[in-house]
């Protein structure tokens, strides 16, 4: 079965995207290889507003890569280059882990990743924490959010930018049905 795994970049303080959706203080370290990170996927998981703020912009793009966006309010024939996935969200990612291929990026949406941590669909957590305080604005799990237990992976230090990666594993067996 193939892992979903969350992987965004946060503030700080725990935010995804400043008060107006904005992601211009993520700062790219140098010595960070996303070309090497983009290659373990062949699908991103996006929410609409995730999609609507980047419009694809800052995904990797490579032949046979396949984009999903989950929305009940985008057309699918407005948009050819991706799928559009409404109500039978559930069924439609369970299909993608049992088919054959590379992980699943859950790129964006601190509400997306809430959804399918409640049915038990993500598998790892993995942050790179940006050394800037927000204050505000699009938080990491939106609310109300369940309790998702981790255990530490891989973490990493980026001296140049100050920047920290955190790989966390999902303990499935303590996260389902527990409510912060």
């Amino acid at each position: 079965m193939r892992k979903i795994r969350y992987n965004c970049a946060m503030s700080l303080d725990g935010y995804i995207a400043g008060p107006d959706d904005e992601f211009d203080w993520i700062v790219m370290d140098p010595q960070f290889d996303f070309k090497a990170l983009s290659e373990q996927f062949d699908t991103y998981l996006l929410g609409r507003r995730t999609f609507e703020v980047t419009e694809g912009e800052g995904l990797p793009s490579s032949p046979g890569v396949r984009t999903y966006v989950f929305s009940r309010t985008l057309a699918q024939e407005e948009f050819g280059n991706v799928t559009v996935v409404g109500e039978d969200w559930k069924e439609t990612v369970r299909s993608l882990r049992a088919e054959p291929g590379k992980d699943i990026w859950l790129f964006g949406g601190g509400s997306l990743f809430r959804s399918l941590a409640e049915e038990g669909l993500v598998d790892t957590v993995e942050v790179a924490v940006v050394p800037v305080i927000l204050g505000q604005g699009v938080p990491l799990v939106a609310k109300p959010a369940p309790r998702i237990t981790l255990t530490l992976r891989e973490q990493k230090v980026y001296p140049k930018t100050g920047t920290v990666t955190l790989v966390y594993e999902v303990n499935h067996a303590s996260t389902r049905n527990a409510t912060l």
